[in-house]
């Protein structure tokens, strides 16, 4: 165990310090009363050999009682108190890895994977928590008990007590090797039944579609595989389990039957009393669960420290998308003007920039397309203007402020972002529009509807704006979902509104609807990167990328009267496929 993994520990107990030492405090005094209690055992059986006195037998005996009742009522207390503190930090961290997780850039969280992150907060944490909790209070109470037990063995009989105690090193051993199999079986049997919940997810989720294909027996068949493996996975534990335990029994039979077997000859020698061989039998008893417990405990401690560095490494990772620490305070009244002067983007560890030099400007209340081939960065420019994916700093100006001097807060008040999969909560229809702005107003949040033609498909619910999404939004059509999203942004009123591709599930009409409700708001900068060059063509002006590269802009019908130019070529090509269709 590494200094580093020891400051781990201490660091996140430090916070508890005054809950642990109480109950280290509390385990000393459990501990001195568990060993008094066998002494006083010991006196009394001694005593009861030179005559019975009934009086002071029972003086003794509600003496033992009390001390018994007052261990009890101690140890439930420490319990308490070190559980409490592991289940404290366990809630701290979870908190903490929240907080921290939703500081970081999204693509960091994408390409990471939602299940390994999940593991490193759920499964990772629980370890932990055992860690600070269980593996403190057993290593403590183990110490404690060898400790103050064994002096008080070896002053009744040194050579008898290590006869006692000479086969426990065994039972560690033991629970060492059964205790290693143990986790790594209960790690299967967790794993297949996360197996088996994920495949129940999928399923329930994507029942219309084994509808639809008439896969009922497959997903059966996959079923029936992965509850083996689970049951197979569970009785395996079972079974070493059933091994174990029996075992440890029959190691502690075998220490008490040694102790009796030598203690008889003691006895019978007149070295040793019967208090003293009864007092012995109870120490040995009393150190078999922590000797027991020791083996769990080490391998539980070496599961947290693994745990722990997983988690202190994922806290330790700092976000690439910060608000500076001096902010520059934003343009007011904010216009939605955007300049991009040599915007160059690149993902880690991609072979080519998303973005190459790219410069254009937009005037305050311009609405202005972008179009191009699929992959030529409409979407890393729609997400760069939000600062979703990092910009250099001196690239991107908003209201003749580089983004990269605005507090993030500040500039997502400003740029409102319509992604093409507008992510939708389980929640009310009316709690998903207002979620930029949750205090909006019924009001309000009726006329950001009525301005992405929602509001007809709203009356056609039977709870209206009260009707409850379901998850991930699949109660209602992808046009639904994107106006939903589309709605959510207008409700928060910015300046700049970034639209990527958010009208693809939209048709011809409604889409031109909107897009006419969007130009008679005055003094909103509109960004619409779209596929569709019959929308791009009502716009003012349109920005074509190819590879990332800016390589026309101008109004629709001059870049129509390029020949061989990029937009061209893609009107060209949007019109056949239209014609083919009609056609068809």
């Amino acid at each position: 165990m590494g200094a580093l993994r020891l400051d781990l520990i201490r660091r996140y107990l430090r916070p508890h310090r005054r809950q642990v030492l109480q109950g280290a405090a509390a385990l000393v005094v459990v501990n001195l009363l568990s060993v008094s209690i066998p002494l006083l055992v010991r006196r009394v059986i001694d005593d009861l050999q030179d005559g019975f006195a009934l009086g002071d037998v029972l003086a003794q005996a509600a003496l033992i009682v009390a001390l018994a009742s007052v261990m009890g009522a101690v140890r439930l207390y420490s319990r308490m108190l070190v559980f409490g503190v592991g289940r404290q930090v366990e809630a701290d961290l979870k908190q903490q890895i929240f907080d921290h997780l939703l500081l970081q850039e999204p693509g960091w969280v994408q390409t990471t994977g939602s299940g390994e992150l999940i593991s490193r907060a759920t499964s990772d944490v629980e370890n932990v928590r055992r860690l600070m909790g269980f593996a403190v209070l057993s290593l403590t109470n183990t110490v404690l008990a060898y400790a103050l037990t064994l002096p008080a063995m070896l002053a009744i009989d040194p050579w008898l007590s290590l006869a006692a105690v000479g086969l426990y090193p065994v039972m560690l051993v033991v629970v060492r090797l059964f205790g290693g199999r143990m986790m790594r079986q209960q790690r299967r049997q967790q794993e297949a039944l996360a197996s088996l919940s994920d495949l129940i997810q999928e399923d329930l989720s994507g029942i219309s579609a084994i509808k639809i294909y008439g896969q009922e027996s497959t997903e059966q068949a996959a079923f029936a595989g992965r509850n083996r493996t689970y049951r197979d996975a569970a009785l395996n534990l079972a079974r070493t389990r059933s091994t174990l335990f029996p075992l440890l029994e029959g190691i502690a039979s075998i220490s008490l039957l040694l102790l009796l077997a030598l203690g008889s000859g003691q006895l019978e020698s007149g070295l040793l009393t019967i208090g003293d061989l009864v007092a012995l039998i109870l120490f040995v008893e009393r150190l078999v669960f922590p000797t027991a417990l020791l083996g769990f405990t080490l391998n539980t401690f070496q599961t947290g420290q693994v745990s722990l560095e997983r988690v202190e490494e994922l806290l330790q990772r700092k976000p690439l998308i910060v608000s500076p620490e001096r902010p520059q305070a934003p343009a007011l009244p904010g216009r939605g003007a955007v300049q991009a002067r040599g915007l160059t983007v690149r993902y880690p560890g991609a072979p080519r920039p998303a973005l190459v030099d790219v410069s254009f400007s937009l005037k305050p209340g311009e609405l202005v397309a972008v179009v191009g081939p699929v992959g030529c960065g409409k979407t890393t420019l729609a997400r760069a203007l939000g600062r979703m994916v990092e910009v250099e700093p001196g690239q991107l100006w908003l209201d003749g402020v580089d983004i990269t001097r605005l507090e993030l807060s500040a500039l997502r008040d400003r740029v409102g972002l319509v992604p093409q999969e507008g992510y939708l909560f389980t929640a009310s229809l009316a709690d998903n529009l207002r979620y930029g702005k949750p205090e909006a107003p019924l009001e309000q949040v009726e006329e950001a509807a009525c301005q992405a033609r929602l509001e007809g498909d709203i009356k056609g619910f039977p709870d209206g704006y009260q009707t409850l999404v379901g998850e991930r939004g699949i109660t209602l059509s992808g046009g639904q979902r994107q106006r939903t999203a589309l709605g959510r942004a207008l409700l928060v009123q910015t300046p700049l509104l970034v639209l990527d591709d958010a009208l693809a599930s939209v048709d011809n009409n409604t889409a031109a609807a909107i897009l006419h409700s969007l130009r008679d708001q005055q003094g909103r900068t509109i960004l619409m990167i779209s596929h569709q060059l019959s929308a791009a063509a009502a716009c003012d002006r349109v920005l074509v990328l190819e590879q990332g590269r800016l390589v026309q802009q101008g109004p629709h019908l001059e870049l129509l009267a390029e020949t061989g130019g990029t937009y061209r070529r893609l009107w060209d090509r949007q019109q056949a496929s239209e014609q083919l269709q009609a056609a068809g």
